[in-house]
């Protein structure tokens, strides 16, 4: 159970923080800059939810915030495990990670709201919706995230747990997805025209 009584330890005033290992290391540090990104992400789908309970017009707004909504646990889930080191010695279960079935989970979520949505001919522009634009938002900033796991993975592969990295390319999928259904199951998806301004 996590206790927090105190805010400020004045600890990390040495430009230091504290990994759940135990070791200190800088708040630049690659691993730092992973899991505070997927903080970062975690903030920007609480930002979702705000719009999707705002937005009682907009398609599935319901079924948005609920998956969100689990996503969120998840990230708590994946900071934690992003903030700890895989130790030589740890026993399999023994430490909070992302495991398979929260990323197959994920994957029956895009799969349930894809089926409906049309198949694309352009890439899609971010915006429509308030919460088409939030979504997508949150989806570049899990895109940064994936992008830091994958070197941090690279870095220190025995120390990172690849299904971390696997979970967050589904997240930003889901968030893709989401964003078409908040678009009216994308029929007000804005599409790319390419060039559509060279001739001005």
């Amino acid at each position: 159970m996590v206790k927090l009584n105190k805010i400020y330890t004045r600890t990390g005033d040495d430009g230091t923080t504290g990994l759940a290992s135990g070791a200190r290391v800088r708040k630049d540090d690659l691993r730092v800059e992973c899991y505070g990104t997927v903080d970062e992400a975690n903030a920007a789908i609480g930002g979702a939810v705000a719009v999707a309970v705002a937005s009682p017009g907009v398609s599935h707004t319901a079924q948005i915030a609920q998956a969100l909504r689990a996503i969120q646990h998840d990230l708590f889930d994946l900071g934690a495990d992003l903030a700890t080191p895989i130790a030589k010695d740890e026993v399999p279960g023994t430490r909070l990670r992302i495991v398979e079935a929260q990323t197959t989970r994920m994957e029956h979520t895009i799969d349930e709201h894809n089926e409906r949505l049309l198949p694309l001919n352009s890439f899609v522009l971010p915006g429509g919706s308030h919460l088409a634009a939030a979504l997508h938002t949150a989806r570049t900033i899990v895109r940064r995230a994936e992008r830091l796991a994958v070197a941090l993975h690279a870095d220190r592969a025995v120390e990172v747990n690849p299904e971390a990295v696997r979970y967050l390319n589904r997240l930003s999928d889901l968030l893709f997805v989401l964003g078409r259904v908040a678009n009216d199951d994308g029929k007000s998806d804005v599409l790319w025209i390419p060039g559509a301004n060279r001739g001005q």
